[in-house]
């Protein structure tokens, strides 16, 4: 099975700020490496990716053979893009262009006139680029911006963003949600979590969330067989006063049937597009690799502050 593997970025430390450790900078390059050597193919530049500014970033993932950092917004005080906006890869014949933005307002180490700008048009702008000028299949958004921004993002996007991964707050694990075309999707905490996004693309039109539609049609039959009993009794039931209030509630019933084969579906083509989100827990039972585990405690030994 292709896997594209992703970071919507605030990987790097652990504040946006400089905490006056030293060794946040090995730390930081460390991480760096390893998101590179597990394969991961664009990292969005966040928050907490920037306690050293824009110049150490840049020359830390300088070695990196896969990994790509990427911000639409991010700007030095001429107005020159800090990273790359947008990246086309191609996994199992299917082309995602992927973009990342950051947050807006000023980046330590930037002078005046520089940092972040408001990140929905640079999304939407670079978007829209990656579906007409490279015609990808899939675009997705790699926010690494408040929640509140994300949202916007995705309620403003119309078809030209599939998915938007967005990291900011620690939100950790959740639920796929679609406002509209567009479907947010919080990519776990800190590590502690994978996400994992199971996609069919085949088709056109808005990913359906496999999850909520398996929902929908367990709910479904429920609600069928509701609605065949109502009738039943409507059937026998003389009294008009009762009759009425028993239609008013089967047409109840159809209305709510109606928003979950929506919900479900619809029919085998309205499936073709679909996703399923699920999480990977990196606790205890997942075993350590030891020569990782003894350059980590180098970097933070086991009982200090940091660990």
């Amino acid at each position: 099975m292709p896997v594209l593997v992703l970071d919507a970025g605030n990987a790097l430390f652990k504040s946006p700020l400089p905490d006056g450790d030293p060794k946040v900078g090995e730390r930081a390059r460390f991480l760096l490496e390893q998101l590179d050597a597990v394969g991961t193919r664009a990292m969005a530049v966040g928050a907490r990716d920037l306690s050293l500014g824009t110049d150490f970033l840049a020359k830390a993932s300088k070695g990196a053979k896969k990994l790509k950092l990427l911000s639409a917004n991010l700007v030095d005080a001429g107005g020159k893009p800090l990273f790359p906006a947008s990246l086309v890869v191609t996994e199992g014949g299917v082309k995602f262009g992927l973009v990342g933005i950051s947050p807006e307002g000023p980046v330590a180490g930037q002078p005046p006139g520089g940092g972040g700008r408001p990140p929905v048009p640079a999304a939407l702008a670079e978007a829209r680029r990656l579906r007409e000028k490279e015609q990808v299949d899939v675009v997705v958004v790699l926010a690494a911006v408040p929640y509140v921004e994300a949202t916007r993002l995705s309620q403003q996007a119309g078809n030209t963003v599939d998915f938007i991964v967005q990291s900011h707050e620690g939100r950790g694990a959740g639920v796929a949600q679609r406002n509209d075309y567009a479907t947010l999707i919080p990519p776990g905490e800190r590590g502690r979590q994978l996400a994992r996004l199971e996609l069919s693309v085949d088709g056109k039109g808005p990913s359906v969330d496999l999850t909520e539609a398996e929902r929908a049609r367990e709910n479904l039959k429920l609600l069928d067989a509701n609605i065949q009993q109502a009738k039943a009794r409507l059937a026998a039931l003389k009294d008009e006063s009762a009759r009425r209030a028993l239609e008013e509630a089967v047409a109840s019933f159809e209305s709510r049937r109606k928003q979950l084969v929506l919900q479900a579906g619809g029919n085998k083509e309205g499936l073709k597009r679909t996703h399923r989100l699920s999480y990977i827990q990196l606790g205890s039972d997942v075993a350590d690799d030891p020569e990782l585990k003894k350059r980590v405690e180098r970097i933070e030994p086991p009982g200090s502050a940091s660990h």
